[in-house]
């Protein structure tokens, strides 16, 4: 061949779209269009993985002959810098050209494209499905979820599980189909807690059991709250015992809005027990003597499990003395004896005793003992109207408030004695059957009053402690139990008292002299006034009915005024003579001059 001919040979081989080896690559080119436009919709290599290879192999075994003649033609060719340029078309081959030779129409292709999509999964956001580990990394896992594209999750979602590797099967929750970078965002995390929420709804209404472990935190799942009264049907006494511990919990309680979960172990035992309880139940008798174990004790009294079931011994079953707290009696996990004291069977209430497995102290009492006699004892309780007295163990007596001092004016029983404090007494009453007993104190000292008249007898002087005040007098006592009144009329001879307090104070000194005495009441008159001469002998002649005298108003009222004579003495002066000569009323401070319309010595008034 010509050099000329060599030239025009290699210039068809690159130009002609006619020539032979370009018509035999047709083929080829359309499956690599093909090719590109699958790649360009982003479909995962995984899925597609068969059908490319095979377009691929098609591509490398029906170009291979095209390629390897056009390059032989070339190299027999010395190609100068022209030809150079149009080797370079071929190697930068417009596909996009190429693609406009469609060897499909566009019903076939949109058969093509029906049947292709078919094989993807129905997949939508807020989705929980499950995907297969296809790499882990130290930051990143990649999970294929049969879906175009793979999903990329941190590996610290999956943190609580170090030994995950390829091919594992994970559950993910599709957050979105495709970010602005068409990536399919995933999300570990949140399909594990929304299938855990599912699960948990589950085990609420079908009452499953559930297995959990009990955690100081959470590190993954449900976080989920085990009061200490679910973990066991016997009182917890630590809990720190607890955590880490796996057990098995049914749901109570589930709050999806406050993220709350509330589950029960003890739901599950007592389950169990519910048969061994009636049994027990339907074998109890009032009276009988059973042996427990001491399971918890309270401020009101002790639990007793009896094998399956508990009893209740409340503190005051305990003992025939009075004690503070059970456990001045029995111990946790000690072993006793019990008697039932009564039962109901519908609530499975046991109601236990321990100190009826012993005598009543009464039916110990001294036989010889009787009213009258001296005792000791110890004060246990203290009320404002008296204390309880513990004579020995379960024998106990009053001891009224009115029964320790012989004085009337009455006090609380705090103000005598104290918790603890030692007694001596004398037996008031005492009633072997009924075991009542009561005493008193203020018997052991002599009764003021059996001699009231020689001690204090009428028109004696007495200096005396104001105990108290009421409207119509004030109380003082003039010794240890003896009490006595000074009415308000017997205070002063001259001034109007209103009350009391206008006169003197409580724990104040008043002198006094005896009026009266009623023994049989126990009560005395006194007065104070009586201390001085009446001086309405002397007021009987220094003033006289029809006679003016100068006074002041002290006081002026609806019903009249109150005149002031002199400094003592005090008249009063009815509203229609308060009037003066020019109609205006008196007033207080004014200085004027009355006129004495009615003096009366035995009623000490003046008009």
């Amino acid at each position: 061949m010509s050099e000329e001919n060599k030239k025009e040979t290699a210039k068809k081989a690159v130009e002609t779209p006619k020539n032979e080896e370009v018509v035999a690559a047709t083929p080829v080119i359309k499956k690599t269009r093909a090719i590109k436009e699958v790649k360009a919709k982003k479909i995962p290599k995984k899925r597609i993985k068969k059908e490319v290879e095979a377009l691929e192999a098609d591509v490398a075994v029906e170009i291979t002959p095209v390629v390897e003649e056009t390059i032989t033609v070339i190299k027999e060719v010395k190609i100068d810098e022209a030809p150079k340029k149009k080797v370079e078309k071929v190697e930068k081959f417009d596909w996009d050209k190429a693609a406009q030779n469609d060897m499909y129409s566009k019903k076939e292709r949109s058969d093509l494209e029906t049947e292709y999509s078919a094989t993807l999964p129905d997949v939508v956001d807020k989705q929980v499905i499950d995907g297969i580990v296809v790499l882990v990394t130290e930051r990143e896992v990649v999970i294929d979820i049969n879906f175009k594209s793979d999903g990329v999750i941190s590996f610290n979602e999956f943190k609580y599980n170090p030994e995950l590797k390829a091919g594992d099967t994970v559950e993910v929750l599709v957050e979105k189909q495709e970010d602005k970078n068409g990536q399919l965002v995933l999300s570990h995390r949140r399909a594990r807690v929304l299938r855990a929420w599912e699960k948990v709804n589950v085990a609420l209404e079908t009452g499953e059991v559930v297995n959990g472990q009990i955690m100081s935190r959470t590190k993954g799942g449900i976080e989920c709250f085990l009061p200490g009264s679910q973990i066991d049907v016997k009182p917890i006494r630590d809990y720190d015992e607890y955590v880490g511990k796996k057990m098995e919990f049914k749901v109570v309680k589930v709050n999806e809005s406050f993220r709350n979960v509330v589950v029960s172990h003890k739901a599950l035992i007592e389950a169990d027990l519910a048969v061994q309880t009636k049994e027990i139940m339907s074998k109890l008798e009032k009276g009988q003597v059973l042996e427990g174990t001491v399971k918890n004790i309270t401020s009101y009294g002790v639990f007793v499990d009896l094998g399956g079931i508990d009893g209740l011994i409340h503190i005051t079953d305990l003992s025939w003395g009075r004690i503070t707290h059970p456990d001045e009696i029995v111990s946790l996990d000690e072993t006793i004896n019990v008697v039932i004291l009564d039962y109901d069977e519908g609530k499975s209430r046991i109601q236990l005793g321990l100190k009826q497995l012993g005598a009543h102290p009464w039916e110990n009492l001294d036989e010889n003992l009787k009213i009258g006699d001296e005792v000791d004892g110890k004060v246990v309780v203290v009320a404002d109207y008296g204390v309880f007295v513990e004579l020995q163990a379960g024998i106990e007596a009053l001891l009224h408030v009115s029964e320790m001092s012989w004085s009337t004016h009455l006090r609380s029983a705090n103000d005598f004695y104290k918790k603890g404090d030692s007694v001596k007494a004398q037996i008031l009453t005492l009633d072997k059957e009924t075991r009542k007993m009561s005493l008193g104190v203020k018997q052991m000292t002599p009764d003021p009053w059996a001699d009231i008249a020689a001690t204090f007898p009428v028109g004696s002087k007495h200096s005396v402690k104001v105990r108290n005040f009421t409207n119509f007098g004030i109380f003082v006592e003039l010794v240890e139990g003896v009490d006595g009144l000074v009415h308000i009329s017997d205070l002063s001879w001259t001034k109007k008292i209103k009350h009391p307090a206008e006169f003197t104070q409580v724990d104040a000194m008043l002198d006094v002299v005896v009026l009266d005495i009623d023994k049989g009441n126990r009560k005395i008159s006194l007065g104070h006034k009586q201390l001085d001469e009446n001086p309405w002998d002397e007021y009987a002649n220094q003033f006289k009915e029809g006679k003016d005298y100068e006074g002041i108003v002290k006081e002026v009222f609806d019903k009249g005024a109150v005149i002031a004579l002199s400094e003592e003495v005090e008249a009063f002066a009815p509203k229609r003579h308060t009037e003066k000569e020019d109609g205006s009323s008196i007033t207080v401070g004014e200085n004027l001059s009355f006129r004495i319309l009615e003096f009366s010595k035995e009623n000490k008034k003046i008009l």
